[in-house]
């Protein structure tokens, strides 16, 4: 493995909406905890919003991906943090 790859920070992704409090919730949640996360915008990329559904099997927005393959739909701040927490991330 190289040095890059060891260092590299994992991969969170966050499917949401500017319009969703629970999306901007979980924005300021992982920026508190300055964990870096990819958003997706599901306004400006309504086909992710098939790719969102897909993971979580429901319509409920935020969907959190983790890099352990877990995932996470409209969850609590607490329980973002607990993930974080497990990932070693915080």
């Amino acid at each position: 493995m190289s040095e890059t790859q060891q260092t590299e920070t994992p991969s969170i992704r966050i499917f949401g909406a500017d319009w969703c409090g629970d999306c901007r919730r979980a924005k300021r949640v992982f920026g508190e905890a300055q964990v870096a996360y990819e958003w997706i915008d599901l306004v400006e990329t309504p086909e992710a919003a098939d790719v969102a559904a897909d993971i979580s099997g429901r319509k409920n927005i935020p969907v959190i991906t983790y890099p352990d393959g877990t995932h996470q739909v409209e969850p609590s701040d607490a329980d973002m943090r607990a993930k974080l927490t497990e990932l070693g991330l915080v």
